[in-house]
């Protein structure tokens, strides 16, 4: 018999325990986002209104959870492949159902509403007779619109996509070998909903945020080195999504992305999944690869 798999849709926000809330508000208002603090947590929002990520006390960072949003019609499918693929359920807020995948990392999917666009969203085109851009002087300051996607370090790339493909639903976008994978959710989806990259333990290597433009990309990556985050990568255009990117460094060595014109998998579509070589794949243009980039500050013990 075959067994139909269901999907989640979109993430509703993931948490984070870090150090230190005030370093995390710094580096957050500066990069864009708007911060509320409830219960102790800071509550991330970009320009949408929702609340994107969390905050939490912790003694170092690492990652607090994930939380997915599925239709109602598949929750109870969802539960039902998450049960077989033999994850471990726990106990978290009465909302929806909490597991953990097999790096040990914490989810939840509950019934919620769909974060991620239907469609790509189509980019600013300039107007004839007009001049394309401003003075220096005229730059805002460049806000998120949402949150894109996450990649997370695992010890073991195929058996983290073969789980959220079999529990979640998510779909292989490309691959190159077992250095790195990308996902995407089956009903309309940016080129990668949640990513995994190789390495000795798990942990949480990026966020990426969406903006308009390349224009506020590269604002975006000015507007962190005058706040002090100059450690990153970028400005650059990855191969794999074909998104334009600039990455900053936070306080705690993970990143936070500004990222625009990915690749989009309309729903119900056939994306034709690849296995490209790492020294061919990462990024089309841009500058060296810093070495601290690749590194999983969680892997220390």
């Amino acid at each position: 018999m075959t067994i139909t798999t269901c999907g989640v849709h979109s993430i509703d926000h993931y948490a984070l325990f870090v150090p230190s809330l005030q370093q995390g508000r710094h580096f957050f208002e500066h990069f864009g986002l708007v911060l509320r603090e409830q219960e102790g947590q800071l509550h991330l929002y970009a320009d949408d209104g929702h609340c994107w990520a969390r905050l939490l006390p912790g003694a170092s960072k690492s990652l607090a959870w994930i939380s997915f949003n599925c239709f109602e019609a598949d929750f109870a499918a969802l539960r039902e492949q998450v049960a077989r693929s033999g994850a471990l359920f726990t106990h978290g807020d009465g909302n929806g159902f909490w597991f953990h995948d097999p790096d040990g990392n914490l989810l939840q999917i509950k019934v919620g509403r769909k974060t991620m666009p239907d469609t790509r969203p189509e980019p600013p085109r300039s107007v004839r007779g007009v001049r394309g851009v401003g003075s220096r002087d005229t730059v805002g300051q460049v806000r998120p619109q949402r949150l894109s996607h996450v990649l997370l370090f695992s010890p073991d790339v195929s058996r983290a996509v073969a789980f959220y493909e079999q529990a979640l639903g998510l779909k292989l976008s490309d691959r190159s070998q077992d250095v790195i994978a990308f996902t995407h959710a089956p009903h309309g989806c940016d080129h990668h909903l949640v990513a995994f990259a190789n390495s000795t333990a798990k942990g949480f290597h990026h966020a990426a945020w969406e903006v308009s433009s390349i224009d506020e990309v590269g604002n975006g990556a000015q507007q962190m080195m005058r706040a002090g985050y100059v450690e990153g990568w970028g400005t650059g255009r990855h191969c794999l999504g074909s998104n334009f990117f600039h990455y900053v460094r936070d306080p705690w060595g993970s990143f936070s992305e500004y990222s625009t014109e990915m690749d989009f998998i309309e729903a119900g579509s056939q994306w034709p999944a690849g296995d490209f070589p790492a020294e061919s794949s990462l990024y089309l243009w841009g500058p060296d690869v810093p070495g601290y980039f690749i590194h999983n500050t969680e892997a220390n013990g």
